[in-house]
């Protein structure tokens, strides 16, 4: 049974013990469409299983990909180098790098293909790729400017260069990458303008696509030329998920404890692990904290600012109001529910007002998840310190961290159902 909320009991002593992180969701979505591009069987081990993932397997399963799971961390995916049409859409849920990596991939395959996702998925813009590919002569129609998407495929794109908007995510960028790759010419993708959500992706996307195979150079900061390699199957290693770590990092802090997370931050390859260095100066985090190459942190440490000596801006961030829900949004209202005044919206930037009498108090808030994961991790740290806070839609945590609830547990915090 789907549970409805959650309470989390404060822990007045220091959260200790072991809690390795699952794998990175960002690598594992990509090593499976690679793998699921290459021809022959590629075994992925370290893997992250959740929903996002698991709506990435299902949709290759759907196109003529065998993804066989023999145990809890490892993908074996045995591909043709093609992605057969599929009988029907492709529901994907809310998982944004699935439905943008495909979308791209799939503009090279042959037929009609339709990428849909949940009524979340359906508000979360695609439109800056779908011009991308409309330049290349792709037949692709998303009305909405979201999900879903139709692409009418007929293996080739009808030029060899793109230029693409990604102020709005470096999701777009890594979906022409990857795809290039499979195409029958050298094909250049540049930047309309410097900006770029989360730069550090890019490089998980080249070293994932190398990794397989892949030969891409970048002759200038805002320009990569891929070469038409395709992909070899290969047997890849995914890093533990950085943005995870974040939670138990602040955790950590938050109680002065000592969590052992299996791997030493500087192993790290995600952008998030940026976090670890502005974490551990809490309780005197930086007046201002550009959150825009660490998106995914920026909930987790919002929420620690709460606690913090003194108040903390957070700018760049404008990008989190089209995650998975309005990020900035949420997190205010979850602060404000909280204490009123404890958050305030600037155009995008997000000011928490911070107070560290609010360690020890009860302050009865229920906080409304809007479905997103991050949001659900991050309010829980708030709960390790003040009574009464509860945590709504708990299980909305499985997009990318299905055991968080077990393994705030295993580290001694009593969690009431």
């Amino acid at each position: 049974m789907p549970k409805e909320k959650l309470t989390i009991v404060p822990h007045p002593a220091p959260l200790s013990g072991r809690a390795v992180p699952p794998g990175s969701k960002s690598i594992t979505n990509r090593a499976l469409l690679l793998a699921g591009l290459a021809k022959g069987t590629s075994r992925l081990t370290g893997a992250l299983k959740s929903d996002d993932t698991r709506y990435m397997a299902e949709a290759l399963r759907a196109m003529g990909v065998v993804v066989e799971e023999p145990d809890a961390t490892t993908f074996v995916v045995t591909g043709n180098g093609e992605l057969k049409a599929p009988a029907n859409p492709l529901f994907l849920g809310n998982a944004g790098t699935a439905t943008r990596f495909l979308t791209a991939a799939l503009a090279l395959g042959h037929g009609r293909y339709v990428v849909d996702g949940d009524e979340h998925m359906r508000k979360r813009p695609i439109k800056p790729l779908v011009d991308a590919l409309k330049s290349l002569g792709v037949a692709i129609e998303a009305p909405t400017g979201c999900p879903p998407v139709t692409i009418d495929a007929n293996g080739t794109f009808a030029s060899n260069k793109v230029v693409i908007d990604a102020g709005l995510s470096s999701q777009y960028v890594s979906a022409l990458q990857m795809a290039a790759a499979c195409g029958s010419e050298p094909f250049t993708i540049e930047l309309a303008g410097a900006d770029i959500g989360a730069r550090g992706y890019i490089d998980l996307t080249l070293a994932a696509m190398r990794a397989f195979g892949a030969k891409v150079s970048q002759p200038t900061p805002s320009c990569w030329v891929i070469e038409p390699t395709g992909y070899t199957a290969t047997d890849f290693v995914v890093e533990p998920d950085a943005s995870a770590a974040t939670y138990l990092w602040a955790a950590e802090v938050l109680t002065d404890g000592k969590i052992d997370l299996g791997v030493a931050n500087e192993e790290f390859t995600q952008p998030d692990a940026k976090a670890f260095d502005v974490i551990r100066q809490f309780p005197n985090l930086p007046a201002e904290i550009d959150g825009s190459q660490m998106q995914d942190a920026v909930p987790t440490i919002a929420v620690l600012a709460a606690f913090n000596e003194t108040p903390v801006r957070f700018v760049g961030i404008a990008n989190l109001r089209v995650k998975e829900c309005d990020r900035i949004r949420a997190v205010s209202t979850g602060l404000n529910s909280i204490r009123e005044g404890l958050a305030t919206e600037e155009g995008d930037d997000l000011i928490v007002a911070s107070d560290p009498a609010l360690a020890g108090q009860t302050l009865p808030a229920s906080i409304d998840t809007f479905a997103d994961h991050r949001i659900a991790m991050s309010f829980a740290l708030a709960g390790l310190k003040i009574g009464g806070i509860t945590i709504l839609d708990p299980d909305c945590v499985g997009k990318t961290f299905p055991e968080y609830w077990d393994v705030l547990s295993s580290l001694g915090v009593s969690i009431e159902e």
